[in-house]
């Protein structure tokens, strides 16, 4: 059986780590020309060394120009993009008296902003056909103490994901998002208001509010992004997919 993304060139944002490098890595292994994108040399270097044949491309998705000088620098490797997976987000839990307006500014920089204007300019590499997966989270879907800003940047992707599905169906581009619920990732370790002495209160707490009663792994989501990207997924846009062992769902 022919890879389900054979020869497709493929962009991942937030590549370098957790759910990204999971997916960049899934699609890599099923044919894909990958460039994968983050913040971090480090972690990038290490992405490029682990999924087959990535290209590597240092990039800040807060930043405007640097969106504009990747998507050239696909157009210049690439020639077009084929899918595009909108990973790349940050974390931040603090309590409602505690946030600063840096803080708001920042997250919403990243998670809100970052989506917006990569999908936008990233539109003119896809044609019919194409797909974009965007990365939410089941905290835009529920209420939780100090989760306030981090959950409105996410119902915001979750709202993006909708309207962009409605306005570019008729181009032939199906867009979806996927919702994860409590995966163990890197974020985890570097969110602003969580310190390393919280965090094995927070896995507890994660893995019994979850009615599967685990947390999930990165493949996990990764598997349900290539779905959605896929041929198999071909009639199904305007979704948004829970991978949340429960959580949020019922």
């Amino acid at each position: 059986m022919q890879p389900r993304f054979s020869d497709k060139a493929v962009l991942v944002t937030g590549g370098n780590s957790g759910i990204g490098l999971a997916a960049a890595q899934a699609f890599a292994a099923e044919g894909a020309r990958v460039v994968v994108t983050g913040r971090d040399t480090a972690t990038l270097r290490d992405a490029a060394e682990s999924v087959r044949g990535a290209l590597a491309i240092r990039s800040d998705a807060s930043v405007l120009g640097d969106i504009e000088e990747l998507m050239s620098e696909v157009r210049a490797k690439l020639g077009r993009l084929d899918v595009l997976f909108v990973n790349a987000g940050v974390g931040a839990f603090l309590p409602i008296e505690k946030v600063t307006e840096e803080d708001w500014d920042r997250l919403m920089a990243v998670n809100l902003k970052g989506v917006f204007f990569t999908v936008q300019k990233a539109l003119p590499l896809m044609t019919r056909g194409a797909s974009i997966v965007l990365n939410s989270s089941i905290g835009g879907k529920r209420g939780m103490p100090t989760g306030s800003i981090y959950a409105a940047s996410k119902a915001g992707v979750s709202a993006l994901g909708r309207n962009f599905a409605a306005e570019l169906a008729g181009r032939g581009i199906r867009v979806n998002v996927v919702s994860p619920g409590p995966v163990e990732t890197p974020i985890m370790n570097r969110t602003t208001g969580l310190t390393a002495a919280m965090l094995p209160a927070l896995r507890k707490q994660m893995v019994q509010n979850t009615p599967m009663q685990r947390i999930g792994a990165p493949s996990e989501v990764a598997r349900a992004v290539l779905f959605l990207a896929s041929e198999e997924g071909s009639f199904i846009t305007g979704i948004d997919m829970l991978v949340s062992g429960g959580a949020a769902a019922f």
